[in-house]
């Protein structure tokens, strides 16, 4: 039985980004020793989207397929005005079919996405 998922976020700049997740987004962490933190993250869905190509990366011998990681919250503004007074500055908010989004720049220079859905949501769900 799947118990859980557990996602990499891969960093040029690891310990920056890592005390944002901590100290900006507030995400509990435990830390495996010299500062190797493994997130809490909330609760989560997935979506398989069609690819132009090969999106895949490395790992443990084999291509595994490439993500994108999106936030989900409930009142976008408020989260970027949130991010704004911890100085996270946001990409300008866009709209979509699935929702209005906007882009966060991590301290070691990737970017994640963050949006508000107007589609139902998986979350809450059985798995």
């Amino acid at each position: 039985m799947i118990n859980g998922a557990h996602f990499l976020l891969y960093s040029t700049d690891p310990d920056r980004d890592r005390a944002f997740f901590r100290d900006v987004l507030e995400f509990r962490a435990i830390d495996l020793g010299h500062n190797w933190l493994i997130f809490a993250l909330p609760p989560a869905e997935m979506a398989v989207h069609p690819a132009s190509g090969n999106f895949a990366r490395l790992h443990a011998e084999h291509n595994l397929l490439g993500a994108v990681l999106y936030l989900m919250c409930d009142d976008l503004d408020a989260m970027m005005r949130r991010l704004e007074s911890r100085h996270v500055m946001c990409t300008e908010v866009m709209k979509a079919e699935w929702g209005i989004k906007t882009t966060v720049r991590l301290p070691g220079g990737g970017e994640i996405g963050l949006y508000q859905p107007t589609h139902p949501t998986a979350i809450g769900t059985a798995a």
